[in-house]
């Protein structure tokens, strides 16, 4: 058993929306067989910060394969210098597929972190924009948030492990943050990816936990 999670840490959900789950526009591989268990952690009300990250795209995205006329789905094109994989239509502004799974009682959470509303700019991480026409990163509001609670440690959960997962993590680390994911509330596009991304978060010092080893 670990030791009780610190007033200084705070859990991040990432992208938990109906879109991302079986009968959503990009389902994650059983992708709904975290949301139970979401609601359970946020009931046992260990963290003192919890925040949710939420996809958030105006119709006509770049992301959006529907958007690059005779692509499909999955092609993966150059933007702004960098790969772009596109994606199916998904998790458009004010749409039910959008909102926060509606199965988990939201109560407990301090703020939300919206994404990928800029047309122009894909958004996997939840501390940062991908590489935009500019070739930053944009920073969204978590990192900022974070820091005016006194966080220095977050716990990670959420859709999908091998995207916004992965990548929220990665820039976790870069910031500073002592990083950890709940692997057991986290689900991947594709189960293929599990080793290579458990790999990736061993290299990058990613603490891998289950959600029930939490004090």
């Amino acid at each position: 058993m670990k030791p009780p999670i610190s007033s200084r840490a705070a859990l991040i959900l990432v992208d938990v929306q109906p879109d991302f789950m079986p009968g959503g526009a990009l389902a994650c591989h059983e992708g709904d067989t975290i949301v139970p268990g979401i609601d359970q952690l946020l009931k046992r009300d260990i963290f003192r910060h919890v925040v949710a990250t939420q996809d958030w795209h105006p119709p006509g995205h770049v992301s959006f394969a529907t958007s690059h006329p005779g692509r499909e789905p999955f092609d993966r094109i150059p933007l702004y210098g960098h790969a772009q994989t596109l994606w199916p239509p998904h998790c458009v502004q004010h749409t039910p597929g959008a909102e926060l799974h509606p199965s988990i009682d939201w109560s407990h959470l301090d703020t939300v972190i919206r994404k990928g509303d800029d047309p122009r700019v894909d958004s996997y991480s939840g501390f940062r924009e991908n590489h935009g026409p500019h070739g930053k990163r944009p920073s969204t509001p978590l990192h900022g948030w974070l820091r005016e609670q006194g966080v220095d440690e977050v716990y990670l959960c959420g859709l999908a492990r091998d995207v916004c997962v992965l990548w929220t993590a990665q820039d976790a680390v870069e910031l500073g943050y002592r990083t950890h994911v709940l692997w057991d509330l986290t689900r991947p596009v594709s189960p293929d990816t599990d080793l290579s991304t458990r790999v990736r978060f061993d290299n990058m010092g990613v603490g891998v936990v289950d959600s029930s080893e939490l004090a």
